[in-house]
């Protein structure tokens, strides 16, 4: 005869069934489950407060920007650096949620989502549409009907990048010989941007503009065109840059005489690291800017920004610069303004800074500093 006797589990001196065992273990690893679930969600709220605490620091050091004034090159780095911040924490909560939104089982955790994100903006306009139609089929899988009735269409827009493409275009010249005459007939090579050079115009705007504004240097763009496979070294590209800035020279000397020739323009310098030659190291060099905008008084002349570059900033920077202006400029307070106010032939008379702060006047031909009183009014 069999024994239906259950098993026994002797836990501190006590007998206890091993269905009891059984059951309290299901129970706290049930328990411990939920524990984890709790730590999850705890997790996530943290990495979303960081989140938040992040874009308000950069918020807030824009909206300081904003309100006094660009003083110093390290606030641009700070903002710099907090949407580098942003944009990993951005990443790794797109990269934790990404596995619960595909699963079709996280509403919740998609909408905390869409509330921490901005607001999805239309696709603009202008860009061209492609369309593919998604065909549900001919025939009804319920009964196999085949005459339907267009209630309507749901529409989904995504953006889609067509990467850029280099073709080669092979500009032939046929040489033909007269039979009457036997002359050579030729038409004249092209007018190429650099002359006996590789380069279109437009790959030479698109080095240009990757260097310049996107801050994209030489040999990165050379690594990216030998991925491509057309090997083309960085002193090549640099030799491209060089022509084309001789190209966009007479632009820029027309951009400058529209400048100066405007009755008030702003003024303003900013630091900038160039390379030392022989030392391997920087120096710091200046980039001076002069600004028309007569938009706010709605004024004819069109806006324009125009460039200098000086190894230093020393007053007869800016002179030498607006050596032939003769009106109104508005700038803070450097005091190597002061040296448009000297005497010197290379400066003509009618030139009067101003500042928010302080400045200078003119009074009977001659300009001066203002008084104490002057400066603390802001008085033009």
């Amino acid at each position: 005869m069999l024994s239906t006797t259950l098993p026994v589990v002797v836990f501190s001196g006590r007998i206890r069934p091993m269905t009891d065992v059984a059951a309290e273990i299901a129970e706290l690893r049930a328990r411990l489950a939920e524990r984890e679930a709790e730590l999850a969600a705890a997790r996530a709220e943290l990495t979303g407060a960081r989140l938040l605490i992040e874009q308000y620091k950069a918020q807030l050091a824009k909206l300081r920007r904003m309100q006094f004034g660009r003083s110093s090159e390290k606030l641009d780095r700070q903002i710099a650096q907090l949407e580098l911040m942003l944009e990993d924490l951005e990443e790794g909560e797109a990269a934790r949620t990404a596995p619960s939104l595909d699963g079709g089982n996280a509403a919740p955790e998609r909408r905390q989502r869409d509330q921490r994100h901005p607001v999805r903006r239309p696709l603009p306009e202008h860009l061209p549409r492609e369309e593919v139609v998604h065909s549900p089929g001919d025939v009804c899988p319920g009964c196999g009907g085949t005459h339907f009735s267009r209630l309507g269409e749901d529409v989904t827009e995504v953006l889609e990048k067509i990467p850029a493409r280099l073709k080669v275009i092979r500009h032939i010249r046929p040489k033909l010989s007269c039979r009457a005459c036997e002359a050579v007939l030729q038409a004249p090579a092209p007018d190429l941007p650099v002359e006996k050079g590789r380069p279109g115009a437009g790959l030479l705007a698109n080095v240009v503009v990757s260097k310049y504004l996107d801050g994209l240097p030489l040999y990165r763009q050379s690594a990216i065109l030998a991925r491509e496979g057309i090997a083309i070294e960085r002193a090549t590209l640099a030799d491209w840059v060089g022509h084309a800035a001789w190209w966009v020279a007479p632009l820029a000397g027309l951009i400058g005489a529209h400048v100066m020739a405007a009755p008030i323009i702003h003024t303003d310098d900013t630091p900038v690291k160039v390379l030392a030659p022989g030392n391997g190291q920087t120096r710091l060099g200046r980039l001076w800017t002069y600004l028309v905008d007569e938009r706010p008084w709605c004024g004819d002349r069109a806006p324009a920004a125009f460039y200098r570059f000086s190894p230093d900033r020393k007053g007869e920077r800016p002179r030498e610069h607006l050596s032939g202006f003769s009106g109104v400029i508005q700038a803070d307070a450097y005091t190597g303004y002061e040296a448009l106010t000297r005497p010197s032939g290379l400066v003509p008379p009618g030139i009067v800074p101003t500042t928010s702060n302080h400045g200078w006047r003119r009074s009977s031909g001659a300009c001066r500093p203002r008084t104490r009183w002057a400066r603390r009014s802001g008085m033009r």
